[in-house]
């Protein structure tokens, strides 16, 4: 094992490239000096894989978004024994989605290169690194693809080139926009514009995330947001990442430790509650609460592909958010009423804003109930045993 003190990203770019001379094979460990951390997968001196930085399991999720749409990242069908605290769950999953023919190897090959590219530009926003060199022929047993080290690192660097010339050096695209000073904001756009920047500035989306739902270039996306981040109106937040999937047992019962002491089985006959919103902070409380509480769960956070999945998951209750980039939870809630499956399915709307035209639009929509957000778990579990009285009880043991 070889191990470097802090040096320049200039050194770590030399480094893998001589690591492609020499046909390295195992992993080079990254260390940034605010604690981050990437590893990079080697083969034969070329890139299998890389993890690691602030978002790693963001990142996954985003690729995965865009090169393998038909994969539902809240219900994913993982091999048994697979478990995500090993640091290359990600690749290991690419490859056992391959093999069972879920996902094509191109749209692997894609997804890896993205990945690559990105932490690439990552790193480069850092001004030193540390890094070790550990030998391992067997650090990845698949090879899905090589990619050229040397070409990987000239593509970061154009990205970051652009970066550079679009004037957003000192922003980092990792970071979450969330309005600071609203009334400024209202003065200064017309009144649709401040309901979508609203909307969508909530400080629970990064930038790559956002340019990933407005389907364009985080670059443009940023540029957009730069006059109103130097006045100070909108501001630029550090956010945690996701948690891992957890993978589920090979009978499809979750065991879950519920925090009275207790246990809870979830089986495949309980029922599922689905919850149709753009933020992934509430789908994941959503998760957490109602798979402690006994219930199966279903998140849609792509309102254009929402209707779709309902019609193919036909959850027992769906709960619904008003205000979505592209559309909005009463017209999804109208178009579910005229489905036949969907006439008698309790449909209760989420929203921030607990006002009285909301509560009546959404009524004339077919909305069953409505909930204000932040959820809480007793008033979810009140609204489940109001609209599941028959089936909202769960086994617990």
């Amino acid at each position: 094992m070889m191990t470097a003190e802090y040096t320049t990203t200039n050194v770590f770019a030399n480094e893998i490239t001589a690591l492609k001379q020499a046909r390295f094979s195992g992993q080079m460990l990254l260390k940034g000096p605010l604690e981050q951390e990437w590893t990079f997968y080697l083969y034969l001196g070329r890139i299998l894989y890389t993890t690691g930085g602030v978002h790693s399991v963001r990142r996954w999720q985003r690729n995965l978004a865009t090169y393998c749409p038909q994969i539902a990242v809240h219900q994913l069908n993982l091999p048994t024994g697979f478990s995500s605290s090993d640091r290359s769950w990600e690749y290991q999953l690419l490859c056992f989605w391959v093999k069972q023919q879920q996902i094509s190897r191109d749209q692997a090959v894609q997804l890896i290169r993205a990945a690559v590219t990105e932490v690439l530009f990552d790193i480069t926003q850092v001004t030193q690194v540390m890094y070790q060199v550990k030998p391992d022929p067997k650090a990845l047993s698949s090879q899905l693809v090589l990619v050229d080290a040397e070409q990987a690192l000239a593509e970061a660097q154009q990205v970051w080139q652009t970066w550079q010339t679009a004037r957003l050096a000192g922003l980092l695209p990792n970071r979450a926009p969330i309005i600071k000073r609203p009334e400024e904001l209202q003065q200064q756009t017309s009144a649709s514009t401040y309901q979508t920047l609203a909307a969508l500035l909530n400080g629970q989306r990064t930038l790559r995330e956002l340019a990933l739902q407005m389907k364009r270039k985080v670059v443009e996306v940023t540029c957009s947001l730069l006059p109103y981040i130097q006045v100070g109106v909108v501001e630029l937040i550090d956010i945690p990442d996701l948690p891992a999937p957890i993978p589920p047992t090979s009978t499809e019962v979750l065991s879950a430790a519920h925090p009275g002491g207790f246990s809870i089985q979830v089986t495949s006959q309980a029922p599922l509650v689905a919850c149709v919103d753009d933020s992934p902070l509430v789908c994941q409380t959503m998760e957490q609460l109602l798979t402690e509480a006994g219930y199966r769960f279903v998140g849609v956070q792509d309102s254009l592909r929402a209707i779709a999945t309902l019609v193919s998951r036909k959850p027992d209750l769906i709960f619904l958010d008003l205000v979505m980039p592209n559309t909005n939870g009463y017209e999804i809630c109208s178009q579910l009423r005229k489905v036949s499956a969907f006439r008698s399915v309790p449909i209760v709307i989420l929203t921030g804003n607990d006002g009285i035209v909301d509560r009546v639009r959404a009524k004339v929509a077919g909305s069953s109930d409505f909930l204000s957000k932040p959820l809480d778990a007793e008033t979810l579990l009140t609204v489940l045993n109001r609209h599941l009285p028959k089936m909202a009880h769960p086994n617990v043991t």
